[in-house]
């Protein structure tokens, strides 16, 4: 039963990397396998966080040009996205298992519906009328927006890749890979964050944890490819589907 589990967490971890380095939503796949695995609601969410964060390292990395070229204003970001992890983080940790339980099935599947939408936004994001939105009025908007998503971020975790491109969208930004680098700094940092203190609050499974890390470093190295190789379009519907199955099954099983 062991080996199992270990093979069940070693293998949402991989696909989750892979999926994460071509489409994200890599969370949708490794949270839930947890679950399933065992794990309660809270202990799951806060070790896939910390097992899944080393693979932002590498996408940060990949970005590396686009963020050279990204303007400085934007880094403000950082900011509220630090503040909105650790508020999530803690609100996890003051949430009662069994609420949270209650509330998981709900966050997969708004999780889910938000990957969905990802491509309809982001085709709306190139046409964005940047000129328009320079003012700090909408700095001040972006960045309420921001601790927002990185409440909700550090909370939960899942989807936040979309809202973020919704928070640059305020701020003007229309092409995608600028975009895309600044979403990876940005919710890095909220992961990360959320994760150091899901660490030092101990409610992190390690066992699973180093399994999980290793194999989602290997899943967004080696998975990749394959990824590439079935193409963009069946990563996202392979996402959407496990993401709607998992919701479901989760109701079913309440």
């Amino acid at each position: 039963m062991e080996t199992l589990h270990i093979a069940g967490a070693f293998g949402a971890a991989f696909l989750a990397g892979a999926i994460n380095s071509v489409a994200g939503g890599g969370t949708l796949v490794s949270f839930p396998t947890l679950i399933w695995l065992g794990l309660n609601p809270v202990t799951a969410n806060a070790t896939s966080t910390v097992a899944i964060w080393p693979g932002t390292v590498g996408s940060a990395w990949g970005y590396r040009r686009e963020l050279r070229q990204a303007e400085p204003r934007f880094r403000v970001l950082i900011v509220p996205s630090l503040i909105g992890g650790i508020t999530g983080a803690l609100l996890l940790k003051w949430t009662p298992p069994a609420i949270f339980e209650e509330l998981v099935p709900y966050l997969i599947l708004f999780a889910t519906l938000l990957f969905m939408a990802q491509e309809p936004v982001q085709r709306y994001l190139k046409t964005a009328d940047a000129a328009r939105h320079r003012s700090a009025k909408w700095m001040v908007g972006a960045l309420l927006f921001q601790l927002a998503v990185g409440i909700y971020g550090g909370y939960f975790g899942a989807g936040i890749g979309i809202l973020m491109l919704a928070a640059l969208s305020i701020l003007g930004l229309n092409d995608i890979h600028e975009m895309n680098s600044l979403k990876v700094i940005f919710g890095g940092s909220i992961n990360g964050i959320a994760a150091a203190y899901f660490i030092w609050a101990r409610m992190v499974y390690w066992p699973d944890v180093l399994v999980m890390a290793v194999a989602a470093i290997l899943g967004g190295l080696g998975g990749a490819g394959t990824a590439r190789k079935i193409g963009r379009t069946a990563v996202r519907r392979i996402v959407i589907g496990v993401g709607l199955f998992m919701a479901i099954s989760l109701f079913v099983k309440k």
